[in-house]
């Protein structure tokens, strides 16, 4: 017949004495989780490096951790139920450590299972509408089931604390005012978190969209559920409450497509023939490798009295190219005006008396 563990461990108490030889066990179960999770992941890691994919090496790394503890809680839980001297103590703390360890493990996983998801949702390629589209999604959705994760284990972790859980019994019970008044001071936050998830299902901005939004031009860096980080153009970071691109006007230049137009302004004098302006425009806008090859248009659009606005429309892939295209082309109209037709700038004219009996 066999000993049962307690025996088996009270029997060998005249080699160690009380308490080391529950310590003695204790580590002894400890060591063997150690050593059972070392095995299972060394094969998990195996199989994961035969992969192609990175998505299964995420996933591992990922898990590693929190199932080390998980297993050696695990190995505890054993050993408590087999020494008494252990068992009243599990008792006391496993309320509150089991849930603990179970949101820990939930959130590695959610985790992981986004960043695979993101490694598919490449924003590098050049039509990454779809791309920025889809890890937008998952990175709002992850913030508010991360939110919710948390929120359950801690509640989980405080009802098992006798007198917090006795204090929230009374609260259901009574919770006419009491809710009203819970509800009142959190409603900053749960407008947030709802703000946080009309975003992630309406789409109205993007992980790298470029947008303009108080006075400032930026690329979209992160979005959280209650505020989204723009990264302006001279590395700055504009914090944006997520109410506000719901609420208020703001510009996305790439809510469909990265492409956009610009144009580039010469004021030049009223007697300029357009034809040779027209034609040094596109051979420069032709040689130019940040141009895509959609538009390129040279127009009179106004005229004044002493001179004429000629507008120089051009197309780039993004707002990036767009820029620096647009640079390019003024230097260069620039120079090539101030070579060959420096008389095409415009200049103030002032009759006087004088010129104007010459002229009759």
């Amino acid at each position: 017949m066999k000993q049962p563990i307690a025996e088996i461990i009270e029997g060998g108490a005249e080699f160690l004495p009380y308490p080391w030889n529950y310590l003695t066990f204790a580590a002894a179960a400890t060591a063997v989780a150690l050593a059972v999770h070392w095995l299972a992941f060394r094969l998990l890691r195996r199989f994961a490096r035969s992969s192609n994919s990175e998505s299964d090496d995420l996933l591992v790394r990922r898990l590693a951790t929190p199932t080390r503890v998980a297993l050696i809680a695990l190995a505890l839980v054993i050993a408590a139920r087999e020494i008494p001297a252990f068992e009243a103590i599990w008792e006391k703390v496993a309320g509150f450590v089991m849930p603990a360890l179970i949101g820990w493990i939930a959130l590695a996983i959610l985790h992981a299972l986004v960043e695979a998801m993101k490694l598919r949702a490449d924003i590098t390629v050049a039509d990454n509408l779809a791309a920025r589209r889809r890890r937008t999604r998952l990175t709002m959705l992850s913030r508010i089931v991360t939110f919710i994760i948390v929120f359950v284990t801690v509640g989980l972790m405080l009802l098992s604390i006798p007198g917090v859980r006795d204090i929230g019994v009374t609260l259901v019970a009574s919770a006419g005012l009491a809710g009203l008044a819970v509800g009142a001071a959190a409603q900053p936050a749960l407008k947030s978190l709802i703000a946080g998830a009309q975003m992630a299902l309406t789409e109205p901005i993007n992980i790298d969209d470029v947008v303009i939004i108080e006075g400032e031009w930026g690329r979209i860096e992160d979005i959280r559920t209650t505020y989204v980080v723009v990264k302006i153009w001279d590395e700055r970071r504009l914090i944006v409450p997520t109410t506000r691109f719901l609420e208020d006007a703001f510009q996305n230049w790439t809510k469909k497509t990265a492409q956009l137009l610009g144009s580039v302004m010469l004021y030049l004098d009223p007697a300029t023939k357009i034809a040779p302006i027209r034609a040094e425009f596109e051979r420069q806008i032709n040689a130019n490798a940040l141009w895509d090859g959609r538009v390129q248009v040279a127009q009179v659009t106004e005229t004044m009295r002493d001179a004429i606005e000629v507008r120089l429309l051009m197309s780039a892939k993004d707002s990036s190219a767009l820029f620096d295209l647009r640079c390019d082309i003024r230097e260069g109209m620039l120079d090539w005006l101030a070579e060959t037709m420096p008389e095409a700038f415009a200049r103030l004219r002032i009759a006087s008396p004088e010129m104007d009996a010459v002229t009759n």
